[in-house]
């Protein structure tokens, strides 16, 4: 790896590559948590979704009330950590994000949209496991929790401050909700 440095061109040791392309949580395994969920959640778009996706600002939640049509509810649980995440879909995202993986568009809030926000849960928490353990972390992870409808509920699994984050696909937002304590 080549720095910039004043003009002067300055190659990194293998060392500092590491140490500037890993970030320190100084042991805060909620973050950690974070930072692998939000990997897997670029790499299951990139790979297997095949969109391009674009995080926006995360917010502190307010209520418990669904900025989505259906949503996948999993908790996890790791030392120095517990909590559940949520990803939320809008019914345009669910046109858009079944075309592009199932190449057949889902048109109604049904048992095949709850299914599909299933299982991009099991495979954004999945994926997440799976780089954790790659850093010799390991959590253990529920069964999501499907639930859909207009302003239905998403009860998370502890008491701490929820975090929304929205997600951008082309003109449309989902959203994953992040509660850990």
């Amino acid at each position: 790896m080549r720095q910039e440095n004043g003009g002067k061109e300055q190659h990194l040791s293998s060392e500092q590559q590491q140490s500037a392309t890993s970030v320190n949580y100084e042991g805060r395994m909620d973050m950690v948590m974070t930072h692998a969920l939000l990997e897997s959640l670029f790499i299951i778009f990139a790979t297997m979704v095949r969109l391009q996706i674009q995080p926006g600002v995360p917010i502190p939640k307010q209520d418990n009330i669904a900025k989505g049509h259906v949503s996948g509810l999993i908790g996890m649980k790791a030392d120095g950590a517990s909590g559940s995440v949520a990803l939320s879909l809008t019914l345009p995202t669910i046109r858009e994000i079944s075309r592009s993986l199932l190449g057949q568009e889902i048109t109604d809030i049904d048992k095949d949209a709850a299914d599909l926000a299933g299982e991009l849960t099991n495979m954004l928490v999945g994926g997440a496991k799976r780089i954790l353990s790659e850093k010799g972390h390991d959590f253990d992870m529920q069964t999501p929790e499907l639930l859909q409808g207009d302003r239905h509920e998403i009860v998370h699994h502890f008491s701490g401050q929820t975090v929304l984050l929205p997600i951008m696909i082309d003109q449309h937002e989902f959203y994953i909700e992040l509660n850990f304590v």
